[in-house]
């Protein structure tokens, strides 16, 4: 006789791994029931699963090795120069933009706007719409920031005039770049380009850099980038999207600098009310730090991490270890937040720029948790930063030794993004981000939260299996 009428008579604890509709039947019953958020392994794409297979070995030992790159690497902030005096390439008629390679008649509005911008700050167009016809000329050479050591935000524009923060990864000798943040709202990175944009970025060059360069060249042995991200994390920062912390402990450094330099009164006192109102103005030292940090990994044999994510408006990109130059592309998405008043998700320009290498680099969207007011400007809960954090955790190689959140007692941030792991559970790199308007000119109009799209890590791990 079967004992399933005498189960059913009991009390029963289900776990349910199937339909969501067979828990909430259970529910509506009165019965204990727990859902599980399950997923077939790879989505149940059998050759997903097999296609490293045999090759566990040697991808543990590159990606341990991976790891150790990425903690041990040590960015130092040492000089601000001209673009066109330190980054590797760069030439007069140069523009170097976010994301992988795409051309001038695929460049979302944001991107185009920060292009004719930069142009007429050139001087290579008199005008806007001059700076138009010059971009569409065949005449100007673009290129991604990612090809030439160097990370943009947003819009990711570097023209030659601009300064760019100049961060040796000094445990490594690599070098990275990154220009200065104007702040947020109207602003060239958000695609804006009207006179009071330009006559900022005239400003910056002028006379914000060179106080700056003497500044930093005070202090021989620079300006410790991974000491102050370690510092601000413990401070409500995640050195993404909230930097307010990583600013004030900048500011806290270059100040005694700026007055040791003996420069103008006038000038130190603008270029510290300039960065002292600007919380975002350690986000791209930030970026910076992290490029060179990610860089130590690009190239390494048989390694599965992760060492480049990056958007230009149209695509978002990964660059895996193992697979040294080479982009997997899918459409960019559109980040879900809060928008200043009058815009609209019908608004926004698809996702955006190389900022993304913070969560390359285990911060940013990966560490949540450190600054649970992030909530405010990006949308969601303090829970919620915490729940994501706690899943990034879960397709990463290893914790950063150093850069540790109190509130998940003090456990290091999740480092080393594994696309193996990725396609294995079906989690994708959580992304905290700015949003530009899709047209040209209008700067920035919010901020929210997407993940990365699955098909480009897929197509890294068949890539991956081909290789050798």
């Amino acid at each position: 006789m079967s004992k399933m009428p005498d189960l059913i008579k009991k009390d029963l604890n289900v776990v349910n791994m199937g339909l969501e509709s067979f828990h909430e039947s259970l529910k509506e019953q009165g019965k204990s029931s727990i859902q599980m958020d399950w997923k077939p392994p790879a989505g149940g794409k059998v050759e997903l699963l097999q296609a490293l297979s045999g090759k566990e070995e040697i991808i543990e030992k590159a990606n341990k090795e991976a790891l150790t790159r990425l903690i041990e690497a040590n960015p130092v902030l040492v000089d601000i120069l001209p673009a066109i005096d330190i980054i590797p390439g760069m030439h007069e008629k140069m523009i170097l933009h976010a994301g992988a390679p795409v051309k001038w008649e695929n460049m979302a509005g944001p991107v185009k706007g920060a292009v004719m911008g930069a142009l007429v700050y050139e001087g290579l167009a008199k005008d806007v719409a001059s700076a138009e016809k010059l971009a569409a000329s065949g005449e100007i050479e673009f290129a991604p920031c990612h090809h030439h050591n160097t990370v943009g935000p947003m819009s990711g524009v570097v023209s030659p005039s601009m300064y760019v923060f100049c961060v040796k990864n000094l445990t490594h000798g690599n070098m990275a770049h990154c220009t200065m943040n104007e702040g947020l709202g109207k602003v060239l990175r958000f695609g804006a380009y009207d006179k009071d944009v330009i006559k900022k970025l005239k400003w910056m060059e002028k006379t914000l850099a060179p106080a700056l360069q003497k500044a930093i060249r005070v202090k021989r042995e620079g300006i410790n980038l991974k000491s102050i991200t370690a510092q601000a994390l413990m401070m409500g920062d995640e050195c993404h999207n909230r930097n307010v912390a990583a600013t004030s402990l900048f500011l806290r450094d270059i100040t005694p600098l700026l007055l040791e330099a003996r420069l103008d009164r006038e000038i130190i006192k603008a270029v510290f009310e300039f960065i002292a109102s600007n919380n975002h103005f350690f986000l791209n030292l930030s970026m910076a730090a992290c490029k060179a940090m990610a860089d130590t990994v690009h190239g390494l044999e048989n390694s599965t991490v992760m060492c480049a994510m990056a958007r230009n408006g149209t695509e978002i990109g990964i660059r895996v270890a193992g697979l040294g130059d080479r982009w997997f592309t899918a459409p960019a998405g559109h980040p879900k937040g809060l928008y200043f008043p009058g815009y609209t998700d019908d608004d926004a320009c698809p996702d955006l720029g190389d900022s993304t290498i913070s969560e390359t680099a285990g911060i940013g969207g990966f560490a949540m948790a450190s600054a649970p007011a992030i909530v405010k400007f990006v949308g969601g809960t303090p829970a919620d930063a915490i729940k994501y954090t706690r899943k990034m955790g879960e397709i990463v190689v290893g914790r950063h030794r150093d850069y540790q959140m109190p509130a998940m007692d003090f456990l290091g941030t999740p480092l080393g993004v594994d696309i193996r792991k990725v396609v294995e559970t079906g989690i994708t790199p959580i992304i905290n981000t700015g949003i530009a308007h899709k047209d040209p000119g209008v700067g920035q109009i919010g901020a929210g939260i997407l993940y990365a799209p699955m098909e480009m890590f897929e197509s890294a791990i068949k890539a991956l299996a081909n290789v050798g």
